[in-house]
């Protein structure tokens, strides 16, 4: 199995690189493996898709925050299909070209303006693209541990059925642009001390998608989209925490008149367990046993993340001592390692005691048995956690 690629090392910037300087970053990748300048060329061609990827994820705030604490891992949680910039294909990447290229003279004359160069110039791309949406998604320890699929109904833009998402009343109701003759560019020519300049931009009449809508849908008035609901269906992957934000590409906002529709974002929240705390990978439960168990040792049963576990107490067990199930936590969502369940034992004692029960503790407050006589062997508390998590 092949081992993605950092995305910052794709592009050959620091992690600490800016907005601009990535945008550059990939501009410059982008022209080197572009298909038009490597005909045939197989491994250019993954290379761009690539670097599309990379530029996917860093050139938006909510995805590289996710990506710098998480990695991979944390865009498409841990499955193919559906999470991160994985799924994008050649069609996904030339639509955003435009944003990136398309109003430089060098570059926009080369790839277009956003299309695939190569044929005198591509538009942009129908329509604009959707909006992201952001839900939550509330999970169980025992979902975390295991991984879960969530089913949510989500309100949301969603293509216009009677148009099918183009905004015109039908396939004839378009025109071809007078302004850009159908390119979804506007080139101007300027004459400078250097020479002739020019620059290409978007067509401000059809905003780039070169046709013009001559009489528009009477549901969706001319959007192509309406507002109604989709049923979602979610994979969160085992060890997710609280926090943490996973992303389903194409599952957000209907784009208008045709264009890509926007991602789906959800959040992860934890719910609280009635008994078990996380602390980490770790699971950490508080144990009370009385004061006889501690002297005698006992048996008893503990609550874990998927059902209960026996473990036994030793006689002479001190309050503190803190017993580990190994490999009874949370799964990492980066890597094959899974946490323990650390159990705190707690000598319970009685805040109210009878006449009788009085006097018997007077008569073993007498005992040289029952006074503290640590070992020497015996390690104190900061030790103890040390230990644990070390």
């Amino acid at each position: 199995m092949s081992t993605k690629r950092d995305y910052y090392e794709i592009l050959g910037v620091s992690k600490s690189a800016s907005q601009d300087e990535i945008k550059k970053a990939y501009r410059k990748v982008a022209m080197q493996f572009h298909p038009d300048r490597n005909p045939n060329n197989k491994e250019a061609e993954e290379k761009f898709k690539e670097a599309a990827e990379a530029y996917e994820v860093l050139s938006d705030a909510d995805k590289r925050a996710q990506y710098d604490r998480f990695g991979h891992a944390g865009m498409n949680g841990g499955r193919s299909g559906g999470f991160g910039g994985g799924g994008m294909n050649m069609e996904d990447i030339f639509s955003n070209f435009g944003d990136i290229f398309g109003n430089d003279d060098i570059f926009g004359s080369f790839f277009g303006g956003g299309g695939r160069g190569g044929g005198g110039g591509g538009r942009r791309g129908r329509g604009t693209r959707g909006s992201n949406l952001r839900v939550k998604i509330r999970l169980t320890y025992e979902e975390i541990a295991k991984g879960a699929n969530k089913k949510i109904k989500v309100k949301k833009y969603v293509p216009c059925q009677h148009c099918g998402g183009l905004g015109a009343k039908d396939k004839n109701a378009f025109q071809t642009c007078n302004t850009c003759g159908g390119s979804g560019q506007v080139r101007k020519v300027t004459q400078t001390f250097l020479g002739q300049m020019q620059t290409v931009t978007t067509c401000p009449t059809c905003h780039g998608e070169g046709q013009i809508i001559t009489s528009k849908c009477g549901h969706c008035k001319g959007e192509g989209r309406m507002y109604g609901e989709e049923m979602v269906s979610i994979d969160i992957p085992a060890g997710v925490q609280e926090g943490m934000q996973l992303s389903m590409s194409g599952k957000g906002n209907a784009g208008e008149r045709g264009g890509a529709p926007g991602d789906l974002l959800i959040l992860i929240e934890e719910e609280p367990h009635p008994e078990l705390q996380r602390d980490g990978l770790n699971v950490a439960y508080d144990l009370h046993i009385s004061f006889p168990d501690a002297v005698y040792g006992t048996q008893v049963e503990v609550p874990t993340i998927d059902g209960k576990a026996k473990i036994k107490i030793p006689a002479g067990t001190q309050s503190g001592k803190i017993f580990r199930l190994k490999g009874k936590g949370f799964p990492s969502v980066n890597s094959y390692e899974k946490g323990d369940q650390l159990i705190h034992v707690n000598v319970w004692t009685p805040q109210h005691v009878s006449a009788e029960e009085k006097s018997m503790l007077d008569k073993l407050q007498t005992s040289d048995n029952f006074k503290p006589n640590p070992e020497k062997s015996e390690k104190g508390f900061f030790e103890k956690v040390r230990d644990i998590f070390s």
